[in-house]
Parts: C-alpha cells; structure tokens; sequence
C-alpha cells in the first residue's frame, strides 16, 4: 500500500475504525475483564472484529492493545507477558485484513497521575511504553496510535517513546476534552492549542481527539484544531453520549446521523475520521460511504510538502 501519510499529503480522506470494547463484550468479554487477555486466548474473535471493520471500509484498523502497556498489564498480572500481549493482537489483525488497510497499534494511557500529582515516574513510564511500543513494532504495525490521553507530560512520554524504538512509522495522538464555560480541556486542563503546541514538538505526525464527545461536538475541535496546527487532524467521536434506557445504556447517534456529521467535520479539515465509544461497524460502514465520493482535501503547498517529506 501506498504510506499513510503520502496519502494524507495527497489530500485523501482516510477512515479509522470503530469501538472495540463495544464488539468484545458483545462476545464475552467479562466485565473487569482486561480485553488485551483474548489476544492471548481467544485472538480468533480479535480477528472478527478487524474483519468487520475492513469490510465495513475502515483504512485503519486498532489493535487490541488500548491497554497494552506494562503499567496497565500489571493490574491483572501480565506485565510479564507485555510482549506477548501486543505482539498477538498485531499479528491478528494482520492475518484479518490481509494487507488491505494499516494496523494501528493502541497505546491508551496507563491509569497512572505523574507525578507529582499522583505516583507515576515518567521515567518508569516512558520506558513502559518504549517496550511496548517496541513489540508493536516489532510485530508488523503501521503506525502507533496513541489515544484517549488526558495529560498532555503522558501523551509526550508516549509520542517520545514511538518516535525513539519506531522512528519509521507514523504516530498519530489523540485526546480526550470536555466542554467547559472556558472552552475545550482535558480533565487535567489541557487547552486544544497546548496539545496541538505540544503533541507536535514532541513528534506526532498526526493529532486530534477521540471519545468523551458526540460527532457534533467534535466538529467544534476538529476546528480548533484545524486553527492551531498544520499537521493532519484525526477525529474519532463516540456515538453521542450514553443515555440510560431500559436493559442499560445506549448510544443514541446512529449510523446515518455521524455520517453526515463525518461530511461536516472534513469540511472542518478532518483528515481522518471513525468513531469511538457506541459505535459499530454500521456506522463506519455509513462513514465510509459518505466520505468516498468526496473530493481530495485541498492542502496549502507547505503543509502537502512536509507530509510528502515525512512519508
């Protein structure tokens, strides 16, 4: 395949895929379960899922390994097996989409405040994600994905640790905000334009948000987003926000909503775009449909030639 980011320099709008943690609990994960143990004893449904979202027309398919990490992997008694871990979600995911899309490797945060807020030592956690990062490499990844961070320090650590042990492949970095009377932050306070400022001086060839928003409240980030940086903006919206009705919680946007939502946040200068929490293949199916008869994105000439220089 032609590289990720020849394309995004190209003007092609690329879709990610959908949520995981969705699919697995529908096949069995139990609940406090961690999902990265199936990639060890059941990897056939991990190779389900990928194949789902490949014929549903993602272009970039997530690994099994949001919480992939040593740190994370200790609280069940895998740190041990990090390697393992991360390694077999790759290799399934490869085997399901058969080189036809990117495999994008997961790294989520590790459920550790850095200090001195909290007990982790960046040091400690840095090297965490080197190692992991490093089996996702090793294995055959495309590129690193990290997501859902909070605290911009972890997400550099992260970004740091792809582009020291996978200088080759792409780092998309994505994070988490909320609305607030002052705008958009993270929970620890993160500005959009502190992460676009920070997320690009450490590295990352891509940047946005996942989860905690709606696509209608995302198209308001990827604005801001698109307004602080000229690197490629990734989006991946949940299905709207959970809502409690009778046998639990659903997602209320449906797939043909978020497709039109996906019309409006390319308009915004997305070049990426998937979803995240509530959301299926059905609704990437529905993205994808409603994105593949759009024009290429028109770049300034300065930012098509940094891509084609980073690709």
């Amino acid at each position: 395949m032609k590289s990720l980011l020849a394309r995004l320099a190209a003007g092609e709008a690329l879709v990610g895929d959908g949520a995981w943690g969705t699919m697995l609990l529908a096949r069995g994960l139990r609940q406090g379960e961690p999902p990265e143990r199936l990639n060890l004893s059941r990897s056939e449904v991990i190779e389900e899922i990928a194949g789902l979202y490949l014929d549903a027309g993602a272009d970039l398919i997530t690994t099994n390994t949001f919480g992939g990490s040593p740190a994370r992997l200790r609280q069940f008694g895998l740190h041990d097996r990090t390697e393992a871990v991360n390694g077999a979600a790759v290799e399934a995911a490869r085997r399901a989409i058969g080189g036809r899309a990117y495999v994008s490797a997961s790294v989520g945060p590790t459920g550790h405040l850095m200090k001195p807020y909290g007990d982790g030592d960046p040091a400690e956690i840095g090297a965490g994600f080197e190692r992991q990062i490093r089996a996702l490499a090793d294995a055959g990844a495309d590129l690193v994905c990290i997501e859902t961070m909070t605290d911009l320090s972890e997400a550099v650590l992260a970004v740091r640790a792809a582009k020291t042990v996978a200088p080759h492949l792409p780092v998309m970095a994505t994070m988490t905000f909320e609305p607030t009377r002052r705008g958009f932050f993270t929970v620890m306070g993160v500005s959009i334009e502190r992460a676009a400022q920070g997320l690009g001086d450490a590295g990352a060839d891509i940047v946005g948000s996942n989860c905690g928003n709606g696509s209608v409240m995302m198209t308001a980030i990827a604005k801001e987003f698109a307004a602080r940086t000229r690197l490629p903006v990734a989006i991946q919206p949940n299905a709207g926000l959970p809502e409690p009705r009778e046998g639990g919680l659903v997602y209320p946007e449906t797939p043909e909503f978020m497709a039109g939502q996906a019309r409006e946040l390319l308009a915004a200068g997305v070049a990426i775009v998937g979803g995240c929490c509530g959301t299926t293949p059905a609704h990437i199916r529905a993205i994808a449909d409603a994105v593949r008869d759009l024009p290429p994105r028109k770049l300034p000439r300065e930012d098509a030639a940094l891509l084609s220089a980073a690709a």
